[in-house]
């Protein structure tokens, strides 16, 4: 398939923007460890797991509001461009030596720029492209991210772990300039959708639309379309399952570096193993799609959702080596590409297609921001109990409780799944 211009460059946002969240889930906790030297492991593992909390929770808020006044001709880019630029700015201001209380606030911020630049990156599809054509681009962005996130970071590694011996330069300030590097690969890969994109669909502005108007339309909208979902019980049940296998999954990957680090694992093999998840997460969602096609989606779900449970377990009892991180990292790497690329198409099997947009704005929300519960159980465990395992095999209720929920649904649906 040849693409357009404009949807190439949407793509490339994806490479561009991937590259940072490769560098939040491995290097950044690592860095964040080594600046607050002195705190115990559950300290760091609770604290790491508060600012994920926080930034997930400040999207989640302001998306609904946002999004509505985005739907407004001309808006979207002006909304893409702030939360972009916001998250750059304090991308490159990571670079900068400070306290690991100031460094946390400032990562909190930027993960509220980037994942909020992602909400409205992705409500640009119908825009740069046709119905015909979504599926395989959409796609597109997602694979390519996976790949070319990884190129800054090989260039970020090479320079944390040759740095000090090659060139005589500390470690901390090579990992410094890995936020300097990943910000410049960020802003060379936006430029191009920057220069080319033009909202297609929105809303022209009347008198009436003021802004309180406009947030009190928004309520109602949500609450008409929750009504809707309510009614539906293929759909309510898988989206209750869905937000709580996909919290269970995403609390795996944001917490991996810094529960490993937190065992004392040492940094390179963090990282290496990590970087080893990005190749194999490729592969693995195009496999899983030729499966889902052989013996169901929904059971391909479920197994993936075993799988995870199989890892924390895992992780919990057995994970004390950085031998053992590889293997945790290629395991997370087999299921993560399958489990998120089915759980979407999935979805879009089951709802009503000419409702498509609302639905997957829950979809979206629950997806990319459902890791808040997750992080926070997390947090009060391993506070609580003052034990990082225990911590880290709380994962495995919220993995169990939508094991449970898609078993019922895949009865409900029967094989046909």
């Amino acid at each position: 398939m040849k693409y357009t211009k404009l949807e190439r460059n949407w793509v490339m946002y994806d490479v561009g923007n991937s590259a940072l969240v490769l560098l939040q889930t491995s290097v950044v906790p690592i860095y964040f460890n080594a600046l607050a030297a002195g705190a115990s492991s559950a300290g760091l593992v609770t604290a790491w797991a508060n600012a994920q909390t926080v930034a997930s929770l400040v999207v989640a808020f302001l998306m609904p509001i946002l999004g509505a006044l985005a739907d407004y001709a001309g808006n979207k880019i002006k909304f893409f461009i702030g939360f972009f630029l916001t998250g750059l700015v304090l991308c490159f201001a990571q670079a900068v030596p400070m306290s690991a209380m100031a460094f946390l606030v400032i990562y909190v911020v930027c993960t509220i720029g980037l994942n909020s630049s992602m909400t409205f990156y992705d409500a640009m599809l119908p825009d740069i492209t046709t119905d015909e054509r979504m599926d395989a681009v959409s796609s597109s962005g997602y694979a390519w991210g996976y790949i070319g996130s990884t190129i800054p970071f090989i260039i970020c590694l090479a320079l944390i772990m040759a740095g000090p011996s090659a060139l005589g330069l500390e470690t901390m300030f090579c990992t410094r300039m890995a936020f300097i590097i990943t910000g410049v690969w960020w802003l060379v890969f936006t430029l191009p959708l920057l220069r080319t994109y033009k909202q297609k669909y929105g809303r022209e502005r009347s008198s009436e639309d003021t802004l309180g108007h406009i947030v009190s339309g928004v309520f109602s909208e949500v609450a008409h379309t929750m009504k809707e979902i309510a009614c539906d019980k293929v759909v309510l049940l898988y989206m209750v399952a869905f937000f709580f296998y996909i919290d269970g999954v995403h609390t795996v990957i944001s917490m991996a570096t810094s529960y490993g680090s937190s065992l004392g694992i040492d940094s390179t093999q963090l990282v290496l193993a990590l970087l080893v998840t990005q190749f194999v997460a490729f592969p693995s969602a195009i496999i899983y799609g030729k499966l889902a096609g052989r013996v169901g989606t929904l059971r391909m779900i479920t197994v993936a959702v075993v799988a995870y449970m199989c890892i924390v377990l895992f992780a919990a009892f057995f994970l004390k080596t950085a031998t053992e991180f590889w293997i945790l990292a290629i395991l997370v790497g087999m299921f993560q590409g399958g489990v998120q690329a089915l759980s979407r198409s999935y979805f879009g099997k089951i709802i009503p297609k000419e409702k498509s947009n609302e639905y997957y704005g829950f979809f979206d929300i629950f997806g990319r921001y459902a890791s808040v519960m997750g992080t926070l159980l997390v947090s009060v465990v391993t506070s609580l109990t003052g034990d990082p395992s225990l911590g880290v095999l709380s994962i495995g209720i919220l993995l169990v409780v939508g094991f449970v929920l898609l078993v019922k649904l895949s009865k409900m649906q029967g094989s046909a799944a």
